[in-house]
């Protein structure tokens, strides 16, 4: 992974992004007659977790954030949780980093744009291998900090990124324990790009059943999902020109332009 800096911090007072974190109104924009472009990037975000869930499946998602998961995911069963009170919420106040929910739960669970906002990746991956059942799934959307997300991410100041860190440390946080919207994007590539150290720190937990880099310009042009940003409003058919330019080049240069990292881990033990 090329790095343009190692190591990149911003206040919240340098955020570029309007309605930072603000869930209430991404709900609001989203079931807005302006959100085609965010729609068209959630459902490519959500709907292809469809293929790992069965119709029977209990599951849940954490870090749920504006709660869009429901809007795509075509399982009933499937329950809302973050850290928050909100009131879309099925389960509130939960930390993925300890849940309380019994052991074995789950058949799925679903962490979408949250990991990388986990202080302590480790513990939250011991805490999904304990509440899913076994050959549970769980089902991963990260960031990909390739250069360009790098380069928007210095222009946006939105979450830094710190490649710096020891993602398997349980002593020192992977970002700010006090600000639950804190985000390192360079955490997924941390835990994810050496298979060997995913291997040695997660083999007793987790197999990496599937993945798949994603996403480019679809994204840039959502005008944001939770937090707001300026984009050029297109119709389905422009969209689905622009994903297929996407395609062609995160499978060309996926160090430079991909954004995005589908993965699906089956539970081991």
């Amino acid at each position: 992974m090329f790095k343009i800096k190692k190591r990149v911090e911003f206040s919240p007072e340098e955020n570029k992004m309007r309605s930072a974190s603000d869930t209430l109104n991404a709900s609001q924009v989203f079931n807005s007659r302006k959100s085609s472009n965010l729609k068209f990037l959630l459902k490519k975000r959500f709907d292809w977790m469809n293929e790992f869930i069965n119709k029977s499946d209990v599951g849940i998602e954490v870090g749920s954030g504006a709660g869009f998961a429901k809007y795509f995911i075509k399982n009933r069963n499937l329950k809302l949780t973050d850290l928050s009170n909100d009131s879309h919420l099925d389960f509130k106040n939960i930390d993925a980093q300890n849940t309380n929910f019994k052991d074995s739960s789950f058949d799925y669970v679903i962490a979408s744009n949250m990991l990388h906002h986990v202080p302590f990746p480790m513990k939250f991956f011991r805490e999904m291998n304990r509440i899913l059942k076994k050959d549970g799934k769980l089902i991963i959307f990260e960031p990909y900090s390739s250069v360009l997300l790098q380069l928007v991410t210095l222009v946006m100041k939105h979450e830094g990124f710190d490649f710096t860190v020891n993602v398997w440390d349980e002593k020192n946080p992977k970002s700010d324990e006090k600000d639950v919207w804190a985000g390192n994007i360079a955490v997924p590539n941390l835990i994810f790009d050496d298979k060997e150290k995913f291997e040695e720190k997660m083999g007793n937990y987790f197999n990496i059943k599937y993945e798949k880099l994603t996403e480019c310009f679809i994204f840039l042009n959502s005008g944001g999902v939770t937090s707001k940003t300026f984009c050029i409003p297109m119709n389905n058919f422009f969209m689905n020109i622009l994903n297929l330019i996407d395609s062609i080049l995160v499978k060309i240069f996926p160090s430079f332009f991909c954004l995005g990292r589908r993965l699906v881990l089956i539970k081991k033990n």
